[in-house]
C-alpha cells in the first residue's frame, strides 16, 4: 500500500514542458488576490515549496497573500501518532515567517494555515489542536498564523477513484465521535475546510446544520468527479450537485465555498491530455456551469476563488488559471470581484482585509 505522501505526490504530477507551450497576457494585472487554497511539499516525484510557490504567484497577477492547506507533507518523524500532524503546521509557519522577512517581496505566502487533526478522536482532538495552535504562532488570546484544519472525507468505492488521504469511511461527517471532536473545534472558535466528493455533499449539508456558528468552507466546488463510473456523466448528475449545493448554501450564513480544484485529474476532464495546455477561454466555458451555480447559491462574499496548486497545475499554468477566474467573474461588479478574489478568503481565515 502507498502512503498519504506518495500518493498525494502521484496526483500532482507537472509537465513543465507542456505548460510552456502557452503563455498568455494577464488580465486585471491590478486586481488583489489572496490565493485560499494552495500546498507545500517535497516528494520524491514532485518538489513544491516556498521557491516554487513563488514563481507562479509572481508571474504576473497581483497575489498578495495565500492560504496553505494541510497535505501530509511534513509530519513529525516521531512521537504519538496523533500529533505527527503538527510538524507540518510547525514547518508552514517557518516557511511563512521566512517571506515575512521582506526579503522575497510585499505579498505573504502561507499568511494563514491549515493543518490537521483526527476529529474522530473526540474530546481527545483537543490536544492535537491546541497544539496546532502553538505550532502556528499562536499564544493566550491569539491563533497566530494557523486558522483551522481540514478532514478530507473523500471516499467512493470506485477503485479509479482515489481515496482522501485520511483513508476516511464513506460517511465520517456524520460519525458521533467525528461530530464530538468537531465540537471542540468549534468551542476553539478555529475553522473547517471539507474536503469529499460530489456523492457525499449531503453530508456536509448536515455538518453545517448541526454547527450553524462554526465557519465551514467547501473545498473544490464539492469534488464533481469525473473518472472511473463517472466518465462523461457530469451531464448526468450536474442537477443533483447543484441541488445539494444550494442546500448547503442555506444551511448557514457561515458556510462558505472555494471556486476551484476542478482541473484534476478525478475531475476527468482530461486537459493533461491535450497537445498544448487549455487557454484561459476553454477553461472559463468548460467550468463555468459549475462555477456559476456556486457563487449564485453562495454569493460573492461567500466565494473564493482558489488555485489548488500544485495539484491542478496538472491542467494549466497560474497564470492561465487566474485569467480563466477572471473570465469567469467578468459579469461581477469591481465590488464582488474584490470580495470573490480577497475578501471573502481574508473574512473566513481571520485576515486583514485591505485597507485595514
Amino acid at each position: 500500500m502507498s502512503s498519504p505522501t506518495s500518493t498525494v505526490a502521484s496526483r500532482a504530477g507537472v509537465n513543465e514542458e507542456w505548460l510552456a507551450k502557452r503563455v498568455e497576457d494577464v488580465l486585471e494585472p491590478d486586481l488583489p488576490i489572496c490565493d485560499p487554497h494552495h500546498h507545500l511539499w517535497d516528494f520524491p516525484a514532485h518538489r513544491y515549496l516556498l521557491d516554487q510557490l513563488m514563481e507562479d504567484t509572481e508571474d504576473g497577477h497581483n497575489v498578495v497573500s495565500t492560504v496553505f492547506i494541510e497535505c501530509s507533507g511534513y509530519y513529525r518523524a516521531d512521537g504519538p501518532e496523533h500529533m505527527k500532524p503538527v510538524g507540518e503546521v510547525e514547518f508552514v509557519n517557518g516557511t511563512s515567517a521566512m517571506a515575512a522577512s521582506g526579503r522575497y517581496g510585499d505579498d505573504r505566502p502561507c499568511a494563514a494555515i491549515v493543518g490537521r487533526a483526527d476529529l474522530t478522536l473526540g474530546a481527545g482532538a483537543a490536544e492535537v489542536l491546541e497544539a496546532l495552535v502553538l505550532a502556528g504562532g499562536g499564544r493566550k488570546g491569539g491563533k497566530g498564523r494557523f486558522k483551522g484544519i481540514r478532514h478530507a472525507a473523500g471516499w467512493d468505492k470506485a477503485e479509479e477513484v482515489h481515496n482522501s488521504h485520511t483513508n476516511p469511511p464513506e460517511h465520517v461527517y456524520l460519525d458521533p465521535k467525528f461530530r464530538e471532536g468537531f465540537k471542540v473545534l468549534t468551542d476553539m472558535n478555529l475553522t473547517f475546510d471539507a474536503w469529499l466528493y460530489h456523492p457525499q455533499l449531503a453530508d456536509v449539508a448536515s455538518l453545517a446544520a448541526a454547527f450553524p456558528d462554526t465557519k465551514i468552507v467547501l473545498d473544490h466546488c464539492g469534488g464533481p468527479l469525473g473518472v472511473g463510473p463517472y466518465i462523461g456523466k457530469q451531464d448526468e448528475y450536474f442537477a443533483d450537485w447543484q441541488k445539494n449545493i444550494r442546500a448547503i448554501a442555506a444551511a448557514s450564513d457561515n458556510v462558505y465555498v472555494k471556486l476551484g480544484g476542478i482541473g484534476m485529474k478525478v475531475n476527468g476532464r482530461n486537459f493533461h491530455e491535450l497537445a498544448e495546455p487549455p487557454s484561459s477561454e476553454h477553461l472559463a466555458d468548460v467550468w463555468r456551469p459549475w462555477i456559476d451555480t456556486c457563487i449564485d447559491a453562495f454569493g460573492a462574499k461567500r466565494s473564493m476563488f482558489e488555485s489548488n496548486f500544485p495539484v491542478d497545475k496538472v491542467s494549466g499554468s497560474y497564470r492561465t488559471y487566474w485569467n480563466a477566474f477572471k473570465r469567469l467573474a467578468a459579469g461581477s461588479s469591481t465590488a464582488e470581484k474584490r470580495w470573490l478574489f480577497h475578501d471573502a478568503a481574508h473574512t473566513f481565515y481571520g485576515l486583514k482585509t485591505l485597507g485595514q
